[in-house]
């Protein structure tokens, strides 16, 4: 570090400071470049820069400007870094710029500018140039950040059994928006003590996938926002026994429920749209009164789209005409659209419905149908709601589950609601920036147990793909490929509903077939092609609306490869590979209907150390992957590999413990799953896969889990002989298994007791990770709390009945995206 001085003789007689001040001042002000998650990176600028002399020829009366600069700085992806220079105090105008390397949005505080380190492959220079100026005469100096490819900075969380949200350090974690949560000015706070009512108006149960959608100003309109936005949010299920004051009334019968027990469990599920935003201390909260706040429930109006729409099938007394219906249920994963929807998808919905026998009465094809879907003769329908009996006879919306065909009523259904399960087994679009709009039903997605629906990487002139789940033991993994080639433009539209409409209402759906040499193929499942015609003597088929009201059959008669529960599906934003969590299978067995495959390759026994039988089956799960042939959306051909195996780190390595998972990243039935967003260095170059479990198979040992990864490619593993042995049983078959995950995958987070951890969305920025924590303390009731969850983050402790609830997950420091 160069100054500026005239020799032994001080000829500078004005009251600026001295360079002998200025370097004791630049080093009691540097900071030092910290290691580790927390640190942040900060350069002081020096080198041996000199601008302006004097402003006469002597050189006398007027003190150079001083630049100076301290040492480079080394970081990785997705940290924040902080660049802070010092120029003597007689500096007009300071200024910096970036020289070279991949650009990135700087932040200005006084002198300093700040920046988050950008994705990159390999070690990467970013050099940067701080300038300062006197009567016209500039100094300047260079700094070079090196910026090396992300990595999961932080310690793995232990395993536990605790009653909290658990992170790492310099992590917080702040709950937001709670089961009974008011949505609406005016809605009393939740008492939370089982006599709370009008969930029209407050938050649902069961929270599940989730997306954020960023707000302008306006508050009106899609922005990219950090700082303002709309969670919207999916309600699965209900935990009944805390929604009432002593837990439900008759809820096995024979006597009929109290109607506003039942309104209650039905308005709890559905969706959220819910406005949040962060204050400038860096707290997150939600607006109660937001105009943009909405609940979407089981009574809800909806509008059915797509080739089954008017539909014969869809006729109802509700529905005449088979274009409308009401609401949505079970709906447990989602998509976000490119366009600023939000797709919600409806999963186990067969089990509301009540069916007495009447099988007599419809015919052989009808019967055939609802059996396929789980909807047998003798059923009382989940929470017995149609034994609540309305105030007025006009009031069909308990009625409305009960599917049973009326003797006494025209055969067609149009006077009764035999055909109401039809009305379910969808993806749904809503528009969360339009609280007036109707959802509408995606009916060419086909009708199944959707478990999510994702979106392929969007290429200008490609169709698009639209990744789905059929979340049972045994069902199948499909995509649908629009008819319509993207068109970039799309993503800004105003209606965006009428591009839903454009891209997903006509196309073809898919279903996989994994074959054993690592490669698979998609089946189409078109009305005339192969066994889907009207000729088929096993099941006759009319059109193409028939092929998707009976999408399982349709996907059984083509031969796809039965999966153990595919779940959530995510696509790697950076190389288009698709992922999905095949959560896990009690009937995989070696030899046998369900025996084991190249692509389920496990049956085995899963001991547990609480005094509960051993699990048998592909008890830990997996997570299956696949690359399309030719990287286009497109494609009819894929390869495919097992990304990871589930299995506790004790599991023999073999033939259970595939992946060689540690105590620092073993985990059991994966469940949800996302990547980080493009819009930041999580989702770019190699993004960050965020996986998380519902599991009761290792629940001996930890509560629910979240981990981080980050994951390579299709084939970067190699191909390997697993033999199952299970009840006498032995087989043996190759399967492809991904590289070892080792430190690129870690726990980041445990859950509370009893909870499943589902759902996940961010900020566009990366810093503020939001995740949703399901049914806590879900096996006890009033009498018997065994979760006290999210009182319990706050450190209360004692007796509060638990809640369902969307917490937030930032860094202490601010240093950066949530995981690198």
């Amino acid at each position: 570090m160069f100054g500026y001085d005239d020799g032994d003789i001080d000829t500078n007689r004005s009251r600026n400071t001295h360079l002998s001040e200025i370097v004791s001042e630049r080093y009691s002000r540097r900071q030092t470049l910290l290691g580790g998650l927390g640190a942040m990176a900060t350069a002081a600028f020096g080198a041996s820069l000199l601008a302006g002399c004097s402003d006469d020829e002597n050189g006398v009366g007027q003190a150079p400007v001083v630049v100076t600069a301290g040492e480079n700085v080394a970081t990785t992806a997705g940290k924040r870094v902080t660049l802070t220079p010092q120029a003597s105090d007689n500096a007009a105008t300071t200024s910096f710029t970036q020289v070279s390397g991949p650009t990135v949005t700087t932040t200005t505080s006084g002198k300093a500018i700040s920046f988050v380190a950008p994705a990159v492959a390999t070690a990467t220079p970013l050099v940067f140039e701080f300038a300062a100026t006197l009567n016209g005469r500039t100094g300047r100096a260079q700094s070079t950040v090196t910026v090396s490819p992300a990595t999961l900075d932080f310690v793995a969380v232990t395993k536990n059994k605790n009653d909290v949200v658990t992170v790492p350090a310099n992590y917080a974690v702040t709950v937001l928006y709670r089961l009974g949560d008011p949505l609406a000015a005016g809605v009393p706070a939740y008492a939370n003590d089982g006599q709370d009512t009008n969930f029209a108006q407050r938050a649902g149960d069961h929270h599940d996938g989730m997306s954020y959608f960023g707000l302008a100003a306006t508050g009106t309109a899609p922005a990219t926002s950090n700082t303002r936005g709309l969670l919207v949010m999916n309600h699965e299920n209900i935990t009944e026994s805390y929604l009432h004051l002593n837990g439900p009334t008759n809820l096995s019968g024979p006597a009929a429920r109290p109607t506003a027990e039942v309104v209650k469990e039905i308005e709890a599920h559905g969706v959220s749209v819910v406005e949040v935003s962060r204050a400038a201390s860096g707290a997150w909260s939600y607006n109660q009164a937001s105009a943009l706040n909405r609940r979407i429930t089981p009574n809800t109006p909806m509008r059915f789209n797509g080739p089954v729409r008017g539909n014969a099938a869809l006729v109802t007394v509700a529905s005449a005409d088979g274009t409308t219906g009401r609401g949505t249920i079970n709906n447990c994963a989602n998509g976000q659209m490119p366009w600023n929807t939000y797709l919600t998808c409806e999963e186990n919905w067969a089990g509301y419905f009540r069916r007495d026998a009447d099988a007599a009465l419809r015919s052989a094809k009808q019967n055939r149908s609802l059996a396929r879907y789980g909807i047998g003769e003798g059923r009382a329908g989940n929470y017995r709601w149609t034994s609540a009996a309305p105030a007025d006879a006009n009031d069909t919306r308990f009625a409305r589950w009960n599917a049973t065909a009326d003797v006494a009523l025209a055969a067609g259904g149009a006077q009764d609601f035999r055909n109401e399960p039809n009305h379910f087994g969808w993806v749904v679009e809503i528009d969360p920036y339009d609280p007036a709009s109707t959802p509408r039903k995606r009916t060419a997605l086909g009708r199944m147990n959707h478990e999510g629906c994702w979106i392929g990487r969007t290429v200008a002139g490609v169709k698009p793909a639209f990744y789905m789940g059929d979340d049972a033991q045994n069902e199948y993994i499909y995509k649908f490929v629009s008819n319509t080639a993207w068109t970039a433009a799309d993503a800004g539209a105003a209606d965006r509903l009428a591009i839903g409409d454009k891209y997903l209402d006509a196309g073809t759906l898919y279903v996989a077939k994994f074959n054993a040499d690592g490669t698979g193929q998609w089946l189409p499942l078109v009305f005339g092609q192969g066994p889907l015609t009207a000729a088929n003597a096993d099941f006759a088929f009319v059109d193409q609306a028939d092929v998707l009201l009976n999408t399982r059959i349709a996907a059984d008669l083509l031969g796809a490869t039965p999966m153990d529960r595919p779940e959530w599906t995510a696509v790697n934003p950076a190389n288009g590979e698709m992922y999905c969590t095949l959560t896990n299978n009690s009937s995989r067995r070696p030899t046998g209907t369900r025996a084991v495959d190249a692509a389920n390759p496990r049956a085995y026994t899963d001991p547990k150390t609480d005094g509960r039988a051993a699990g048998t089956g592909n008890v830990n799960g997996h997570v299956v992957r696949l690359r399309e042939n030719g990287d286009t959306t497109e494609a009819t051909a894929f390869a495919w590999d097992v990304y990871a195996f589930g299995a506790g780190e004790d599991l023999e390595a073999t033939n259970i413990n595939l992946s060689s998972l540690t105590a620092e990243n073993d985990f059991s039935s994966p469940d949800g799953l996302w990547f980080g967003a493009a819009t930041n260095p999580s989702g770019q170059v190699n993004p960050l896969l965020w996986l998380q479990t519902d599991d009761g198979a290792y629940t001996d040992i930890t509560n629910n889990q979240m981990l981080a990864a980050l994951p390579g490619r299709v084939g970067d593993g190699a191909a390997r002989s697993v033999t199952s042995t299970l009840a006498g049983a032995t087989a043996t078959v190759t399967t492809r298994i991904g590289a070892a995950p080792g430190t690129r995958l870690k726990r980041f987070l445990v859950g509370p007791r009893e909870c499943e951890i589902t759902g996940i969305t961010s900020t566009p920025d990366g810093e503020s990770l939001f995740v949703n924590i399901q049914h806590p303390g879900e096996g006890g009731g009033p009498a018997n709390i065994t979760s006290s969850w999210p009182a319990t983050q706050s450190g209360q402790q004692g007796t509060s009945r638990p809640r369902s609830a969307t917490i937030v997950i930032t860094k202490v420091d601010g240093n950066g995206v949530v995981g690198l």
